[in-house]
């Protein structure tokens, strides 16, 4: 069965609202490498339309760093999927998907393939709270945001779901990347 990972950048204080911190050369290395065994992205509606059309017009422009356009066109390579009740249309290699959550990942899952990628607050948090994510990739910025919408913090779980740390790697700037599995 596929896996399911999650991966988000957060300050230290547990904020994931990405206009806290700044993105680095790091980051970017960081989640492309990540995105290496990944062969679908799922988000929500909020996510995708922040993640596109953004990062494919930087793969098609190659106007960012060597870095950013390497997660860009990495990014804009993978297949998507967007849980979404309001929109209308997507693009490109994008599905959209209305039907039950939960059925639905448990039908990716099985599907054969790589593992796929979510991101995004809400959406898994949901998944999170289903038991489905297998994996989390927490990559933390030494920054203290002070505010700022907090991860999990509208999650209701009906137990503690305890992790095991797999590796942990610190990176010049500060940063801290933490690869836990559930």
């Amino acid at each position: 069965m596929r896996k399911i990972s999650y991966g988000i950048n957060l300050s230290a204080d547990g904020c994931c609202d990405h206009t806290k911190f700044g993105g680095s050369e790091e980051t970017h290395d960081y989640f492309t490498h990540l995105m290496k065994d990944v062969d679908l992205i799922i988000y929500g509606r909020k996510t995708y339309e922040l993640m596109v059309p953004y990062w494919p017009d930087l793969a098609r422009a190659k106007s960012g760093t060597a870095s950013i356009n390497k997660f860009a066109e990495t990014f804009d390579a993978i297949d998507k999927v967007v849980f979404s009740r309001s929109l209308t249309k997507v693009e490109g290699n994008t599905r959209l998907v209305r039907s039950d959550l939960a059925d639905e990942v448990m039908k990716l899952k099985q599907k054969p393939g790589r593992n796929i990628s979510i991101g995004g607050i809400d959406l898994p948090s949901q998944l999170m709270a289903m038991g489905l994510i297998d994996e989390f990739y927490f990559f933390v910025h030494p920054v203290i945001a002070g505010q700022g919408r907090r991860l999990f913090e509208d999650t209701h779980l009906k137990e503690v779901q305890n992790l095991k740390l797999v590796n942990t790697e610190v990176f010049k700037s500060g940063c801290t990347a933490l690869h836990y599995l559930k």
